[in-house]
């Protein structure tokens, strides 16, 4: 058991415990226009939008929902990058009292058919190069509006049902009032990634995002100050990590969200030099990036007081070189879809340890339990699965009653991810259940392989998988980028790691690759190089 609570790391000015007032998302963006009308709330290139002209846009977006027949409860998809109009209809959905139904602009016909069905949605808003792509699906779903958003003059050779701006037009700015209630009515599905089979719809209400904002201002206030933050908003809004720790929570704090459709190096480096964000939201494969640039301390990265990453583990030795090359401090956190998605962090009040992800955020109650039964609360030290609980977590899965069952019991939120924790009150993420490797009856969890094998020089970015075989049952494969310039060899590899390892964890196979396969936010698909594996035997 802990030896002593996790919470004595709280400073008294660093409250325990959050209120949440009850209100709605689109509440706290009529608050913060109140108190910030022409602070900038958005950045996209050139243009600017201050609070008061956004919150004009997201009225008449409202206005227009309603005109066209969409009620409370219906789920409105968005299916766009980066971009104002993502938080003018995201706004505008909530406003009218409707779902926002999240979909991954990366998906194909297929999954995108299944969201849309899942979910029930009647109206989408996209992007107009997906276009074809839900006209594609239309006919096996619901749908009946398509609302088009264009973000730069193009000739077209459709003709949408709506136009985005077209859509803005038909509303009249006066919102018709609706009746929502932020502990019960869902504001979000937020679908998670389906690497565990079907894709499942999280239903996040407006108390859960809420709770997970004000979350993270308290855990991080001391580090921010109210209509002074400039947020690098690169992390996709349609993540969840993105939807609040970049968008949601500099709307609450009245901040500027610096936004860029896709992560560029040059135009990010540019953008960082040319707008001097504060605050950088992000995942280790764009601090990778940003490391091995020649030239990244030329771009003003100092600007940047605090790197929240997130999405995926941070390689210890990938944290000390980033931090060392530009002088900006990386807060490793953990989350997931299921909790909005904020559960830890690294304190900005207190020891920061590399490799962990942190304590609870207020409010937040956790445990590491038995693998076996789950009921059981392991020692200190020792590896089970985590378990959370706090106002953040979700409602339950949408139309799965059964997934929810076995996620949520008693109030507690079963992660599947298998931790340990010290006797401070630290996590650290060891791996997925799902990801464990046995091989001749050993545990192997790919965290601990990879974490050696970033500390040989020439690697850039490494991933760590099981791979099936006739002896162990499984054995270790190793895939592996290079840095540029740099070369490397299996022998040299396994070699390094035989010295640093015990043998039974030793990779028995190792790739090398030009890039690996990863999620829209940079996230590394383990499980399609599994899949791979798995088809080539």
């Amino acid at each position: 058991m802990r030896k002593k609570s996790w919470l004595s790391a709280y400073p008294d000015s660093v409250v325990k415990e959050v209120e949440i007032p009850d209100i709605t998302i689109p509440q706290v963006l009529q608050e913060t226009t109140k108190n910030y009308p022409t602070n900038n709330a958005i950045t996209f290139y050139t243009k600017k939008i201050t609070y008061q002209e956004l919150l004009f846009a997201v009225n008449l977006f409202t206005s227009s929902l309603q005109k066209n027949g969409i009620q409370k409860g219906d789920r409105v998809a968005i299916m766009l990058p980066n971009c104002p109009q993502y938080v003018i209809a995201y706004y505008g959905i909530l406003s009218a009292g409707s779902i926002v139904t999240q979909v991954n602009p990366m998906l194909v016909e297929r999954e995108i058919e299944y969201i849309l069905n899942d979910s029930g949605a009647e109206t989408i808003v996209v992007f107009d190069a997906l276009y074809a792509k839900v006209k594609q699906v239309q006919p096996s779903t619901n749908l009946k509006n398509i609302i088009v958003v264009s973000l730069q003059p193009s000739e077209h050779d459709f003709a949408p049902d709506h136009t985005f701006d077209g859509f803005l037009k038909e509303g009249s700015g006066q919102v018709t009032p609706v009746d929502i209630e932020p502990e019960h009515d869902v504001a979000v599905l937020q679908y998670t990634g389906g690497t565990t089979g079907r894709s499942k719809g999280a239903m996040l209400t407006h108390r859960n995002i809420l709770a997970n904002v004000i979350q993270s201002y308290e855990f991080f206030k001391h580090e921010m100050e109210f209509g002074k933050e400039r947020v690098l908003t690169i992390i996709p809004l349609f993540h969840v990590f993105g939807m609040t720790s970049a968008m949601n929570l500099a709307i609450y704090t009245g901040g500027d969200s610096i936004m860029l459709p896709r992560f560029e190096l040059e135009e990010v480096l540019n953008t960082i030099k040319n707008e001097q964000p504060t605050i950088f939201p992000g995942v280790p494969t764009m601090y990778v990036a940003i490391t091995n640039h020649p030239k990244a301390e030329e771009y003003g990265i100092d600007s940047i007081r605090s790197c929240n990453s997130g999405s995926a583990p941070m390689p210890v030795e990938l944290l000390k070189e980033f931090e060392s090359k530009t002088g900006s401090q990386i807060l490793e956190g953990y989350g997931l879809s299921e909790a909005s998605p904020a559960t830890h962090c690294n304190p900005p009040f207190a020891e920061r340890k590399p490799g962990s992800v942190g304590i609870g955020f207020p409010s937040t109650d956790y445990k590491v339990v038995d693998l076996a039964t789950g009921t059981d609360e392991v020692p200190v030290g020792e590896l089970g699965e985590l378990v959370i609980k706090g106002p953040q977590v979700m409602k339950g899965y949408w139309n799965m009653p059964e997934e929810t069952a076995v996620t949520l019991k008693d109030g507690w939120l079963y992660t599947g991810d298998i931790t340990r924790m010290d006797e401070d009150g630290y996590l650290y993420i060891v791996d997925r259940k799902k990801d464990l490797i046995i091989a001749s009856g050993y545990n192997i969890y790919p965290r601990d392989i990879e974490e050696v094998i970033y500390e040989h020089p020439s690697v850039q970015e490494a991933v760590v998988i099981g791979i099936p075989d006739a002896y162990r049952g499984e054995t270790v494969k190793a895939v592996i980028v290079l840095k540029a310039g740099k070369t490397a060899t299996s022998e040299e590899i396994i070699g390094f790691c035989r010295k640093n390892m015990a043998t039974y964890k030793v990779p028995s196979v190792v790739e090398f690759r030009e890039q690996l396969p990863k999620t829209n936010v940079g996230k590394i698909l383990r499980r399609a190089l599994r899949e791979e594996a798995a088809a080539a035997k």
